[in-house]
């Protein structure tokens, strides 16, 4: 007996859980754990990869003085920090793409939006006289490697219940951010022969150690090309939407009325504002402040640490309290900046790349941690906040209010990413600022100092004090 295929509608319908309640153990154990770690391993290489397009110009921007491009350190600087200024942007409205078209058609289209800046990079440092505006212009297009982070923690929020999200969204995230590391780690290494063959293009001459080498500088973005399309292939055909996770913009825009949402806001531009600030900005600012050191030789290692050490910021957060892990974390980030002033060659110590290093080693472990915390934190306090008064008995009720506290802490997770990714360009755009008015980076770093002790004053009063309005 011949029979017929399943149409498109089928399949999609098959891919969306009409039922999904993981606060329900017998549910969750069942069947609702292996569901959720699928959709959990297709969204880590998804935000890999957008980490590594986001993050490629802090290696080229780089590169490009040697290859031939006339660009003066503020436009470098530029370079770096504008892909962070589109993605942020960016990243407010993905924050309520997922409820809008579903997370796995979402995770599947944004990732293949990273193609168009992949493949246009690749093109464009082929050619040195190609326009500074052009090249801002695909720094920008790299802002769509940002945006995915907002759906996709939002996304990946729906499918755990409320004691496994910190530990969940702390590995989704925290792989996802090892994209920024490879980038940095591996496009030294593929630009140095012609891995892709014809299909890259051919080499360019620069000089090093008084001789002229071949590089392949294209190699740095469409190194990414295949695997991106893989990485939407898998999102399209591998992951789930949910139904119950379908909200209007207007249900998600009840965040801006929360006050705990801005003081989130503020308190992740501390800790993921930190990360990728201080990952886009550290191989120029090396540079500048040494010389003599290769900055690709070391950059790397700090997002490494920072990416690696995220999952167990969120799971200190399950096992202490996202509000005290972060507390604490945020005194360390300020004891880590006044290490890296100490270091500096204008610095008390007359300079030492071995302390400065180290000193932005902490730096990067302390923002990992507190990435993982804090977002352990949010869905915590949108839940608890809608639970509030309401009779346990009435399970009518309580299924309401669970769903419209995981809709809002869904939304904030996003948009809190959003304002949060703006560290991103304001910490390397801070560092020219900085270095071009006064000849050094001091006056940023005590910046950052004094944000730091505010982040202190608003996790203490609110979150983590004996007699806190949201202990969490």
């Amino acid at each position: 007996m011949q029979t017929t295929p399943p149409s498109s509608s089928a399949q999609s319908a098959r891919r969306t859980l009409h039922i999904w309640t993981p606060e329900d153990k017998a549910f969750w154990e069942q069947e609702g754990q292996a569901i959720a770690r699928l959709n959990l391993w297709i969204s880590v290489p998804a935000l890999f990869l957008a980490f590594a397009i986001w993050q490629v110009w802090s290696v080229v921007a780089v590169n490009l003085p040697a290859l031939g491009f006339r660009y003066t350190t503020d436009q470098l600087f530029w370079l770096a920090a504008a892909p962070a200024l589109s993605g942020a942007t960016l990243r407010i409205f993905y924050a309520f793409m997922v409820p809008l078209v579903g997370g796995r058609r979402w995770t599947a289209i944004s990732t293949a939006s990273l193609l168009i800046p992949a493949i246009g990079i690749g093109i464009a440092v082929q050619d040195n006289t190609t326009s500074y505006p052009t090249m801002l212009m695909l720094a920008l297009l790299c802002g769509f490697g940002g945006g995915n982070f907002s759906s996709s923690m939002a996304n990946i929020s729906f499918f755990f219940p409320k004691e496994r999200k910190g530990s969940a969204l702390g590995v989704n995230a925290g792989l996802g951010n090892l994209g920024v590391s490879v980038v940095q780690f591996l496009s030294p290494l593929v630009v140095t022969a012609g891995v892709l063959g014809v299909f890259a293009g051919g080499p360019q001459t620069i000089v090093r150690g008084g001789q002229e080498v071949n590089v392949w500088a294209q190699n740095a973005a469409f190194i990414w090309v295949p695997w991106i399309a893989l990485a939407s292939i898998a999102a399209w055909f591998g992951m789930n939407d949910i139904a119950e996770a379908r909200a209007s913009v207007s249900a998600q825009a009840a965040i801006f009325r929360r006050k705990h949402n801005w003081l989130m806001c503020v308190l992740y531009l501390g800790t993921f504002g930190s990360f990728i600030g201080y990952a886009a900005g550290f191989p120029l600012l090396i540079r500048a402040q040494f010389p003599d050191v290769n900055p690709l030789a070391f950059a790397w290692l700090g997002p490494l640490l920072g990416a690696v050490v995220r999952p167990f910021g969120g799971w200190l957060a399950d096992r202490w309290g996202g509000a005290v892990v972060t507390f604490w974390n945020f005194v360390a980030m300020a004891l880590g900046v006044v290490g890296v002033l100490w270091f500096l060659p204008s610095g008390p110590s007359g300079g030492s790349f071995a302390g400065f290093f180290l000193a932005f080693l902490v730096l990067f472990v302390t923002t990992g941690i507190g990435n993982g915390s804090t977002f352990r934190m949010i869905p915590v306090i949108f839940l608890t906040q809608a639970l509030r008064g309401v009779d346990p008995k009435d399970t009518e009720a309580v299924a309401r209010a669970t769903r419209e506290g995981n809709t809002e802490g869904a939304a904030t997770l996003g948009f809190t990413a959003a304002i949060g990714a703006y560290g991103g360009f304001f910490i390397p755009k801070s560092y020219g600022t900085s270095i071009a008015s006064t000849g050094g980076p001091e006056a940023a770093l005590y910046v950052f100092i004094v944000f730091y002790l505010l982040c202190i004053a608003l996790t203490w009063w609110y979150y983590s004090r004996k007699g806190a309005e949201m202990p969490c």
